[in-house]
């Protein structure tokens, strides 16, 4: 039986560079479709969720979101295979493309992810395409074998197991996104009073009384017991303002004091349901966050 040709996304906001390398990809390795070929983060992500290709090129600096951003997001919407849904495909390798520093660099090898520096060398690209080559026939061969195990007198294999590729791929993007250098190198102030403003009037909001940021668009919900306000900012600006220790992130999205949680129920998904005390919501923590919810 022919075995489909590989599929690839690529994602990079200077179209001559895209097309550099879709063009060095066809010189190397004939056999591969480029599908899609995007210049933002947030349609990297959305359009690798939709067609599923087995291989991804993300650049690091996009706008909407950096490439880094944009694994997150599919790693946190990812189907897990056996869940019925229509994609049970495995997660995508990932490759990013950096025109980072040597700190950076030293993160992507020690996670053993693959990368790519600009202006992207042609020796480099071949040594790239030869790994993700050699990986994609180690999963044929191991989907092969689970298909196997699968027949009439085999063992069946257990179908809500984990996707090994996804949970790979999430223990990578974890440590990844959790060693980039604060901006300016410095930490910021912590935020003591978050300011509302709503009409002519600005409510004074003590951060300790927040029990979750969310982000909306372009602004983001500050969430007490008692009521919502809407904040123009970004999640990702608030972030670095807020002590770690008292509020974690447990989604690209969501930021939840830990004082506030009272359940959190571990899904067969991999993904964590959480319960907060004086909320009737239910927040969900996304297959990066949830080793932070382990018993004693």
């Amino acid at each position: 039986m022919n075995t489909p040709a590989p599929r690839c996304l690529i994602a990079e906001d200077e179209p001559l560079l895209a097309e550099g390398l879709r063009a060095e990809l066809a010189a190397l390795w004939p056999e591969l479709q480029v599908v899609a070929m995007v210049g933002d983060g947030l349609r990297a992500a959305e359009q690798a969720l939709a067609l599923q290709p087995e291989l991804c090129f993300f650049d690091i600096r996009m706008p909407g979101c950096t490439g880094l951003e944009a694994a997150q997001a599919l790693a946190e919407d990812w189907p897990e295979a056996g869940s019925g849904e229509a994609g049970a495909a495995p997660f995508p390798l990932l490759v990013f493309v950096t025109a980072y520093d040597d700190y950076a660099l030293q993160a992507f090898e020690a996670q053993a992810v693959d990368y790519l520096v600009k202006p992207v060398e042609r020796s480099r690209l071949a040594a790239c395409v030869a790994r993700l080559q050699a990986r994609l026939a180690d999963r044929r061969s191991a989907r092969a074998g689970s298909t196997a195990a699968a027949l009439p007198g085999a063992p069946a294999p257990d179908a809500l197991a984990p996707d090994a590729a996804l949970q790979a791929a999430v223990q990578q993007l974890r440590a990844l996104l959790g060693s980039a250098p604060a901006a300016g190198g410095r930490a910021p102030p912590r935020l003591e009073v978050i300011q509302a403003q709503v009409g002519n009037l600005v409510h004074m909001v003590p951060v300790a009384e927040v029990l979750y940021f969310e982000a909306a668009d372009k602004y983001v919900r500050v969430v007490t017991a008692e009521r919502e306000h809407l904040v123009r900012a970004s999640l990702k600006e608030l972030l670095p303002q807020l002590d770690p220790a008292q509020f974690w992130q447990v989604h690209r999205g969501t930021v939840v004091q830990a004082r506030a949680i009272t359940v959190a129920k571990r899904e067969e998904s991999g993904k964590v349901t959480l319960t907060l005390r004086g909320r009737p919501e239910k927040l969900t923590a996304s297959r990066l966050y949830a080793h932070l919810f382990k018993g004693m």
